[in-house]
């Protein structure tokens, strides 16, 4: 996987483009020399795990043939308070939508999730506590 991230040479702001084509920017915030006009990197590690987490639940209800309308992911962090400043706690909460879902399908591929497929999770459990929860909503 390759990445390609570009600084125009003001202010604190990148432009990030994807080995599959697609193009995020970032920016910093006022006091770090930005002008808060994107996302902060870490504030994409957060998103970009809870993608990556939220696909794989996703799938395997949909692979559970769980009848899945939708999912909301709400992803509460910590980070130390001296630099490098990583992510110390992490907590998913996950809103899954559908038709009849079991529970323990849905606690079942949050656990998959976590413990086997999520490749940033398992990355950001090297000093991160991570938490997580759900709730089923009849939809």
């Amino acid at each position: 996987m390759e990445c390609t991230l570009r600084w125009d040479g003001h202010g604190m702001s990148f432009v990030a483009e994807t080995e599959s084509g697609h193009v995020v920017v970032m920016d910093g915030a006022a006091e770090g020399g930005g002008r808060n006009l994107a996302p902060r990197p870490m504030e994409l590690v957060l998103a970009g795990t809870g993608g990556c987490t939220a696909y794989d639940v996703v799938l395997i209800l949909k692979r559970s043939r769980q009848d899945v309308a939708s999912c909301e992911l709400k992803l509460a962090a910590e980070r130390a308070p001296t630099d490098p400043k990583v992510f110390t706690k992490i907590h998913m909460h996950f809103i899954v939508r559908g038709r009849n879902l079991k529970a323990a399908l849905v606690e079942n591929a949050v656990r998959l999730s976590r413990e086997k497929y999520c490749s940033a999770s398992k990355m950001l459990e090297k000093t991160a506590t991570i938490t997580a929860d759900f709730e089923t909503v009849e939809a």
